[in-house]
């Protein structure tokens, strides 16, 4: 048998080092490489003269990963470099990652899937700040087994003491940390005590050298091999007696015969043929790339995600989520960035940044915005439904990052929390302190016998385009030419003023919402019938506000249109922009839309005209506040007459 079918057989650890700067992270490495032979000839003859040439009295076996020449010169790591070796046991892939502060984003990118994290700690320098920020971070990224090395004991005299200390105060600073499994070794990567070998310099140590470690511990908890999860990255239909779902088994196992159902649609079947380049299989399991037939003729894409039937992951538009931000420019609360998940790609918005980490106290901090390299927990709104699961329960369908959409650069990182729950999407109206009620001067009954109509509130709402302020205005004029004491409350109106400083995130759109809703609570207290067009997609929004309302004096009124004809109108040219990449966040299009279940009124504007609508709408408002016969009429020029 030859060694590269030997290795087929093996099994994989991979591995994530780190520390602060100068703990000897790739000093470590190097030794593993040396001592277990997994050095090339020539290669060893390049590190021997770039140590010479370094001024080093032998060879710097730091080398073998401080690839790049800013590295070498200034003897830091900054890439994160990767190195594979094997042993008759094991095969591994090593990653040093950076231990400056300014690359955190590297270490989170070198260790997101690692199964075991060795974080080395100078002996005479003890924890510091850096030993806790890598701590943390390996146990945000629910990296299984951690490795805490003491290194340069030779430097400490070999001391047992300095040794437990060490442990001692990295043990008390664990204990706010998720990890189970944390183990601690003595050792020198200059000298090779306890990295491939037993140290005779340390008989107190009874634990064994770190490859052995490597070898014995266990790699299989980091994948989910439970749920079966199955992102679609293409549909593969060379004919038309064909149509299979290439994609690659995130997690769990599939077999044929076993039912699944296709999400966000729901929709089931059962699994026909599993095929793949050398033939068909029975089943496949994490890891494997595959294509998927089904049954049934249902409709499945890219984005979507194959899984069983009574196993199902979060379908939601709306998460929670730590993340990592990678990129010079700020993160912005409520700008649209790219969001990639699995094989889907959707729009997102950073709707809140609930607290920023301050990962050396582990101390929560309040923040409106992450900076390079900072950690947040934080709440994200997406265009699309996604399908995901806890990130520590499925590292593979619960991680993202965001991309910048101008730019196309990867901006951040993140590791999903849950779903955020929809009674929490909306914050409940506040009362200022010390505040106390006061009932309205003059009563709305009062009002309404002077002005001959009930109060009442018509609300609007539907995509752009649909219609929304044409039929409002219409309706308006005819209700004032009747006698009607109304006013109209448009979202662009608004806009411009009450909610100018308000974007378009959802938390901003809920905002915006709110204040709409509040403004016509005022003036329908002062017997008005008020029109109000306002898109308003989110059902929780709008039910906020219906609540501000008696019953039967709130009328939802949906008007609707196919997105074809909405692009063909495109009054406001928004429809235009949005084809054209601009990232608007256009509701129907990259935001979603949510339908009223019970709009007392639906109007279809695209087989409905105009007039129709405004007298659907008017003969609403009638019946909601009809006008009481021999009251007098308004004056329509608002002037006072003395006849």
């Amino acid at each position: 048998m030859s060694n590269t079918t030997a290795y087929a057989g093996m099994d994989l650890l991979r591995i994530a080092t780190a520390g602060s700067v100068d703990d000897g992270k790739s000093t470590l490495i190097g030794r593993l490489l040396y001592d277990t032979k997994s050095i090339f000839e020539d290669q060893l003859e390049q590190i021997e003269g770039a140590s010479r040439r370094l001024g080093e009295e032998g060879i710097n076996l730091a080398l073998l990963t401080d690839g790049l020449r800013a590295e070498r010169e200034q003897k830091i790591t900054i890439d994160v470099a990767y190195r594979y070796f094997a042993t008759p046991r094991r095969k591994f892939i090593m990653a040093d990652t950076p231990g400056h502060v300014q690359y955190t984003r590297n270490m989170v990118t070198g260790a997101s899937t690692a199964d075991l994290a060795v974080v080395l700690v100078d002996a005479r320098k003890g924890v510091l700040t850096q030993s806790r920020r890598h701590a943390f971070i390996a146990s945000l990224l629910g990296i299984p087994h951690l490795v805490v090395a003491v290194n340069k004991m030779d430097l400490v005299d070999w001391s047992e003491a300095v040794f437990r200390a060490i442990v001692a105060d990295f043990t008390a600073f664990a204990g706010k940390l998720t990890m189970s499994d944390i183990t601690f070794m003595p050792m020198s990567a200059l000298l090779g005590d306890n990295v491939v070998t037993p140290s005779t310099r340390m008989p107190w140590f009874q634990g064994g050298p770190l490859l052995h470690h490597l070898e014995s511990v266990s790699p299989g908890k980091r994948r989910n091999t439970i749920d079966f999860r199955f992102p679609v990255q293409y549909v593969v239909r060379p004919n038309q007696s064909f149509r299979g779902f290439a994609g690659t088994v995130a997690s769990g196992s599939v077999r044929v015969g076993d039912e699944v159902v296709s999400l966000p649609s729901g929709v089931g079947s059962c699994v026909q043929r599993i095929e793949t380049y050398d033939g068909s299989r029975e089943s496949a399991e994490v890891g494997d790339a595959v294509v998927v037939t089904l049954e049934d003729e249902i409709d499945v894409s890219r984005g979507d995600m194959l899984v069983r039937r009574k196993n199902r992951p979060v379908v939601s538009d709306r998460f929670e989520a730590y993340i990592c931000w990678m990129n010079e420019t700020p993160m912005e609360i409520g700008r649209p960035y790219v969001l990639m998940h699995t094989s889907r790609e959707v729009q997102a918005f950073v709707e809140r940044i609930e607290y920023r980490v301050d990962v050396d106290t582990l101390h929560r901090d309040p923040a409106s915005t992450l900076a390079v390299n900072d950690i947040g927990r934080v709440e994200i709104s997406t265009a699309k439904p996604l399908c995901f699961d806890s990130y520590r329960v499925n590292s593979a369908t619960g991680s993202f990052v965001l991309i910048d959409p101008a730019t196309n650069v990867t901006v951040g990182a993140g590791m999903i929390r849950g779903e955020v729950k929809p009674q929490e999407r909306v914050p409940a109206a506040t009362v200022s302190a010390n505040v106390t009620w006061e009932d309205w001067n003059i009563p709305r009954a009062e009002r309404e016998a002077v002005h001959g109509h009930r109060a009442a509130v018509i609300w609007l709402t539907g995509l752009s385009g649909t219609g929304k302020s044409t039929v409002a205005r219409a309706v308006e004029r005819q209700l004032f030419a009747d006698g009607y004491r109304t006013v109209l409350l448009d979202g662009d109106q608004l806009r411009h003023g009450l909610n100018g400083d308000l974007g378009f995130s959802r938390r901003d759109r809920a905002e915006n919402i709110r204040r709409a809703g509040e403004v016509a609570r005022v003036l329908y207290e002062s017997g008005c019938v008020v029109l109000c067009a306002f898109v308003s997609p989110y059902r929780a929004d709008r039910d906020a506000v219906r609540a501000l309302f008696d019953g039967g004096r709130f009328a939802e009124v949906q008007l609707t249109a196919s997105l074809e004809v909405l692009r063909a109108r495109d009054t406001k040219g928004l429809y235009q922009q949005e084809a054209k990449g601009a990232a608007l966040g256009l509701t129907g299009v990259s935001t979603p839309y949510e339908a009223p279940e019970h709009a007392e009124l639906v109007i279809d504007t695209r087989v409905m005209s105009v007039d129709a609508a405004v007298g659907a709408v008017l003969g609403l408002v009638r019946s909601m506040a009809p006008r009481q016969v021999g009251q007098a009429r308004p004056d329509p020029d608002n002037t006072v007459r003395n006849d």
